[in-house]
């Protein structure tokens, strides 16, 4: 099944709040990696038995989230 934006690719892609730049941009990159690794401690949580480490690793998940929203953001756009 194919999926239209009806916005062009054109090597751009778009951040939160409209601002289109291009998929080879740093920021791209870094949300892609912080995403990365929220998967990898998210696996790491999923088969940890200490609640203690569990915890740790809930609250890193929130940091990263928080982070990845931050660079997918249009920076003119932040509140």
């Amino acid at each position: 099944m194919k999926i239209y934006t009806k916005t062009g690719d054109e090597g751009l892609t778009s951040l939160f709040g409209g601002a289109r730049i291009s998929k080879d941009d740093i920021r791209i990159e870094a949300y892609g990696t912080v995403d990365e690794l929220n998967t990898f401690v998210a696996s790491l949580y999923d088969q940890c038995n200490n609640d203690d480490i569990r915890a740790e690793l809930f609250e890193i998940q929130n940091l990263l989230f928080n982070m990845g929203s931050v660079l997918a953001t249009d920076p003119e756009k932040r509140f």
